[in-house]
């Protein structure tokens, strides 16, 4: 099979991941998505992330019973902090059968050169790049593994979630139901 492998921090999952996830999986030739929890990118400040298990538990959630999405919780396993290039290794050690490809967005394409090993994810994997508002970018584009994917353009974001909830606003129709009412169950995000 050929897999996409969609990273993220998913602090927490919302619609947009949804969105992208979903188009990728059914307009693009992957036959699944897997939806990996990254426990800590090295580029990002971890003292915001929910526990892990918890973000891993919203992303089953998210995901219920659509059978072309599949959470991993493969980086919890592996060395901290998360290098994109050892989790796509690791993988394509552990599941010889499947093609890996990496899903990001426009904005992560143009700071690739900044990732551990860059050139040997370019060199060994296909990366399928979709847009990102107010993103442009000559950075890699015309690499022969970066396939520019023309899905949605999603405007959504988890820190503006997690603000909105902090702010006490309501967000029930950005994230799918069971992640909302999982959040305000466990009042999440919301000191």
């Amino acid at each position: 099979m050929k897999i996409g492998l969609f990273f993220g921090s998913f602090n927490p999952v919302h619609n947009g991941h949804l969105v992208i996830a979903g188009y990728m999986a059914e307009f693009t030739d992957l036959d699944q998505v897997w939806m990996v929890v990254s426990p800590q990118n090295p580029l990002k400040i971890k003292n915001s992330l929910l526990k892990d298990i918890h973000r891993l538990a919203l992303v089953n959630e998210a995901i219920g019973d659509y059978r072309k999405l599949k959470s991993s919780n493969i980086e919890f396993k592996l060395q901290k902090p998360s290098y994109t290039i050892n989790t796509l290794l690791h993988l394509s050690e552990k599941y010889t059968q499947h093609e890996f490809v990496l899903i990001m967005g426009m904005d992560n394409l143009q700071t690739l050169d900044k990732w551990k090993n860059y050139e040997e994810i370019l060199n060994n994997y296909e990366v399928y790049v979709y847009p990102r508002q107010n993103c442009e970018g000559e950075k890699f584009i015309n690499h022969l593994k970066v396939k520019l994917i023309d899905a949605p353009v999603m405007e959504l974001s988890a820190s503006f979630i997690r603000k909105a909830i902090k702010d006490k606003k309501d967000v029930r129709y950005m994230l799918p139901e069971s992640v909302y009412k999982y959040i305000m169950e466990m009042h999440f995000y919301e000191k």
